[in-house]
């Protein structure tokens, strides 16, 4: 970006960028850009409280509570650090005439990697070979065939949402010769590298089909809890859930039962509803589960890759464009 660019975001927001977030280093990332822009950074949720009457932009996640909105009273532009934005009060967002953008795509190779290494590793029990690791133990080779490693070419891939992190998990699939089915909130945009591309509404006509049930769709009210007891009956003994979309798409009990009960071979599960999972939760003990401490997009380049999300739109709202790049309000 210009520095011309740089001048007019300055003019526009003269009190400057404020970063807000628990972990990323968004503050140390920013200052080497040299773009003369003010900013601060606020590591916890009460120091953003003190401060946010203040704040014209803000860069946040997780620290966000829409009771801060009582006290913005200057904040005319909130860059969401993450690709979900059921956080925010839209409504009321829209009703103080402030601007929201999320962060799609900014981890979309992570996140579709990361989809991809957990198929890779309930296909090939690397989660047995790192438990086994630790206890010094040499599994002896498996008599059972149906109980053994196994491939992925000719496996069929059910995927739950086809955006730009769905549509990489597709890409990627392929690249295995697995069969991907698609569905999509709207079909007619296309099927992408799928081999079927289907509405919602025929999920459980299709899920009999699936090896692996991948989640990559926002949370709605039409996706809160989709994997429920109903559907996780009717899949494949031999099937695997996926999610590395939110927790609350996945009814945890219904998902533990059938774990549980081996009426699924296993899942890999990045989100729960219950975010950070509990020390005592009963799905730590299960052997046929990977968890991830909702990290699957996280990335070496995140920090960069928000930042220029952020310097993107702050110049359109600058020079009075209000079509902003993943714009929500």
């Amino acid at each position: 970006m210009k520095s011309t660019s740089y001048a007019q975001i300055i003019k526009t927001f003269n009190n400057g960028i404020c970063f807000a977030h628990v972990a990323y280093e968004l503050e140390k990332a920013f200052k080497i850009r040299n773009t003369g822009i003010q900013f601060n950074q606020y590591w916890d949720f009460e120091s953003l409280k003190a401060n946010i009457n203040k704040v014209e932009v803000l860069t946040i996640s997780g620290l966000w509570d829409n009771n801060l909105l009582d006290e913005a009273k200057n904040l005319k532009f909130i860059q969401s650090i993450g690709a979900g934005y059921d956080q925010f009060d839209l409504k009321a967002l829209k009703s103080r005439g402030i601007k929201l953008a999320n962060a799609s795509g900014c981890n979309k190779n992570a996140v579709s990697e990361h989809a991809i290494s957990m198929i890779l590793s309930l296909t090939r029990l690397l989660h047995h070979g790192r438990d086994n690791q630790k206890k010094h133990f040499w599994r002896p080779m498996i008599s059972d065939s149906t109980i053994r490693e196994d491939e992925l070419e000719n496996k069929t891939m059910l995927l739950i949402g086809l955006g730009q992190i769905g549509s990489r998990i597709s890409k990627i699939a392929k690249a295995f010769g697995m069969n991907v089915i698609a569905i999509r909130q709207n079909p007619k945009l296309g099927k992408g590298t799928a081999d079927e591309i289907h509405p919602i509404s025929s999920l459980n006509n299709l899920i009999h089909k699936t090896d692996f049930l991948v989640l990559a769709c926002p949370l709605t009210q039409e996706t809160k809890s989709i994997v429920d007891s109903n559907l996780l009956s009717k899949m494949k003994k031999t099937s695997h859930l996926i999610n590395v979309a939110r927790g609350g798409c996945v009814n945890d009990q219904d998902l533990l039962h059938s774990l549980r009960n081996h009426e699924i071979s296993g899942a890999g599960i990045d989100h729960f509803n219950e975010d950070p999972l509990s020390e005592n939760s009963p799905f730590w003990d299960l052997d046929n589960i990977i968890i991830t401490p909702h990290s699957a997009g996280e990335t070496r380049m995140y920090e960069e890759n928000i930042i220029d999300i952020l310097l993107e739109n702050l110049s359109l709202l600058s020079s009075g464009n209000q079509e902003l790049k993943n714009g929500v309000v």
